[in-house]
């Protein structure tokens, strides 16, 4: 893991951070979430590496709470617009394409995004602030659960899935398998398996159990 310090400078003749000040720092708090932890990443360090002041940041985000929610939704592969839209035009393409391209999107997100959260379990307080927060502004890690099984509901209404079929134990079970992807193969000798692989894999075989 990257020191605090090698984050805080450029190279030497290294142009500072341009663009708007929102921007400039989602970038840098990705960054820094990434490289230093989530629990060392504070704001003052943020707004350092962004090229503004502290107050600045405060202008834009009510705190590092509220950053580490931007960045999950502005900064990684966009999950939840995809289900949205999904969801919103049952009967569009084939299941298993669909399906496919969701396990690829999801596992691309938890993939970029379990080496920010991860230290949010080591620190309590830490954790029930972000909890508190993503409360606030009504997000959190189960709205993909429910906007995958929402659009799976449509499917089903439309006769392209099995009539008993389990919504929302499908949606549980293709996006737990994406986030365990995340985490388990850390520690695998063999890495993660390649992504479109992996997602077409669980594609078929979701589909293999809910389809008609």
């Amino acid at each position: 893991m990257a020191s605090l310090g090698a984050m805080q400078h450029e190279e030497p003749g290294a142009p500072p951070p341009t663009g708007p000040a929102r921007e400039r720092i989602l970038d840098a708090a990705h960054r820094l979430m990434l490289t230093v932890g989530l629990a060392r990443a504070t704001t003052k360090e943020i707004a350092k590496a962004a090229g503004c002041s502290e107050a600045a940041l405060y202008k834009h985000f009510s705190g590092k709470e509220e950053l580490f929610i931007r960045v999950l939704m502005e900064r990684l592969p966009r999950l939840n617009p995809l289900l949205s839209g999904l969801a919103a035009e049952p009967g569009r393409g084939t299941l298993e394409d669909n399906l496919t391209e969701i396990a690829r999107q999801a596992a691309l997100f938890y993939e970029q995004s379990f080496p920010i959260a991860a230290s949010l379990y080591a620190e309590t307080q830490l954790k029930r602030r972000h909890d508190d927060a993503m409360r606030h502004m009504e997000s959190g890690p189960h709205l993909p659960i429910k906007s995958l099984a929402a659009y799976l509901r449509a499917e089903r209404d439309l006769g392209r899935l099995s009539p008993d079929a389990d919504t929302y134990a499908a949606a549980s079970l293709l996006l737990g398998a994406c986030a365990q992807r995340a985490f388990a193969y850390d520690m695998s000798d063999a890495g993660r398996p390649p992504v479109d692989a992996f997602a077409a894999g669980l594609a078929r075989t979701l589909l293999a159990g809910i389809a008609p």
